[in-house]
């Protein structure tokens, strides 16, 4: 007998799959034979105990991993069909598909607010100003930053708070239409009014892109979890 989904329970299309992907420092295996699919415009929180290669997980996604000094991976990447591991595949290129936020806010620090934005797309070529005017407002916008920094795009990136400078790299990041964004412990430098803005512009992003995270170790999601629905949950006082 056939199965089908109906439309309520439909999975969304596969975007990311990653079969048996391995990953190595030299001599030390960092990554072990992991198989995982990312779902289009989904939220996906990648969990665990500190050292348990999270982060160098998340680096395999975009190849960011080769670019540490005698690190490799094994095993495949396939994103929309292609396998980004494959020879000839341009890393480069790659990266504008798959974006990636940091865990401490990194602006150019010489960059204006509008020069960070527009950064990735005058490095691809772009010189119109029009189109550049237009993807900064877009970017910012949806990365919640607009109205605090419309009246000020000419001011240096490093101007602005911890938390804007972490929403103007995912603006940065945004810019140049990415399909997938990585984000390493995005909000773990942060204050606690930035954490909840960033946590909660997830959610949006996953309209356009889908959004891949590095969290905590998994025990503070439960001795200090930062989502009152999550706390909530755990004691048993959710609904």
């Amino acid at each position: 007998m056939e199965k089908t989904n109906s439309p309520a329970t439909a999975l969304p299309p596969v975007i990311l799959e990653v079969s048996r992907l391995n990953a190595y420092f030299g001599k030390t295996h960092a990554v072990k034979d992991v198989s995982l699919e990312f779902g289009a415009h989904t939220v996906t929180a990648i969990i665990g105990p500190s050292g348990c290669g999270k982060s160098t997980f998340v680096r395999c996604l975009n190849r960011m991993h080769e670019e540490v000094p005698d690190a490799r991976a094994e095993g495949e990447v396939v994103l929309e069909g292609q396998d980004i591991y494959k020879k000839g595949v341009d890393p480069v290129a790659l990266r504008r598909k798959i974006g990636m936020v940091f865990q401490k806010p990194n602006p150019f620090p010489s960059f204006s607010i509008f020069e960070n934005v527009v950064a990735g797309l005058k490095l691809a070529g772009v010189k119109r100003r029009s189109l550049l005017n237009e993807v900064a407002e877009k970017s910012l916008r949806q990365a919640a930053l607009w109205d605090e920094v419309k009246d000020k795009l000419h001011a240096a990136g490093t101007s602005l708070s911890g938390g804007q400078q972490q929403r103007l790299c995912i603006a940065r990041a945004l810019a140049v239409e990415p399909h997938v964004l990585l984000m390493d412990e995005p909000t773990s430098a942060l204050d606690p009014i930035s954490t909840a803005k960033v946590e909660e512009l997830m959610t949006e992003l996953r309209k356009n892109v889908t959004v891949i995270v590095e969290e905590g170790v998994t025990s503070r999601i439960f001795t200090a979890p930062k989502q009152t629905q999550t706390e909530r949950y755990i004691t048993g006082r959710f609904g």
